[in-house]
């Protein structure tokens, strides 16, 4: 068999390779027996284990999921810091991340604010994620997609605490997006207005028409 030891690479009848481990004060283990000859590394047995199951551990990583966060144009704090908090969660387990934002109705009309808004995403979770896409708008939605940071460089922010019956809403909705958007589009008087601070006017009555 060959035997590996120290620094040299020797072919001894096996007696002799077990006298040489013995000798060392070491183990003989086989580690490629369909060699030809097979061969054996003179080692601490223990030790070899040890650094077998580590390797085995390196090579062994969790299969990385796509998850997803939806959100509104008019989200509310609140609604936004749970969001975020799921989304540091997904990507903490090593997770990718994909963001996206729904218009409805006339809310097309104010783009700007989508983008605002996940551009916010973006820079809230800079610490915990890289954007390998940047927000993009495909239709009515846009899109962002992130892969989470090393673990050693990932840092949450947002510690708010996520009931465990939570429900997101915005997941919920989807079926009844195109119904709601016509039914929004047709009803809704104000749409621009709703989407901006709304202004504060004066009470201005017109002046009654004077009769003879």
């Amino acid at each position: 068999m060959r035997v590996l030891y120290q620094d040299l690479s020797v072919v001894l009848p096996t007696r002799k390779a077990l006298a040489k481990a013995k000798e060392l004060g070491l183990d003989l283990v086989e580690i490629a027996p369909n060699a030809n000859p097979p061969v054996c590394r003179i080692v601490d047995y223990g030790k070899f284990k040890y650094d077998q199951s580590k390797q085995k551990k390196d090579r062994i990583k969790p299969a990385s999921k796509l998850k997803e966060i939806k959100f509104r144009v008019r989200i509310e704090e609140h609604d936004y810091r749970i969001k975020m908090a799921r989304a540091e969660g997904f990507l903490d387990h090593g997770d990718k991340l994909r963001i996206q934002l729904q218009f409805r109705g006339r809310e097309m009309a104010h783009k700007e604010l989508g983008f605002q808004l996940l551009n916010r995403v973006k820079d809230d979770l800079k610490t915990m994620a890289k954007a390998d896409l940047d927000a993009r708008l495909a239709g009515r939605q846009i899109t962002m997609m992130l892969s989470p940071l090393p673990k050693s460089q990932r840092v949450r922010k947002f510690k708010v605490e996520i009931p465990d019956d939570y429900v997101d809403q915005d997941d919920l909705d989807d079926d009844d997006d195109d119904h709601h958007d016509d039914d929004h589009h047709d009803h809704e008087e104000h749409p621009a207005e709703a989407l901006v601070e709304n202004p504060v006017a004066d009470d201005v009555s017109e002046p009654s028409e004077k009769t003879d």
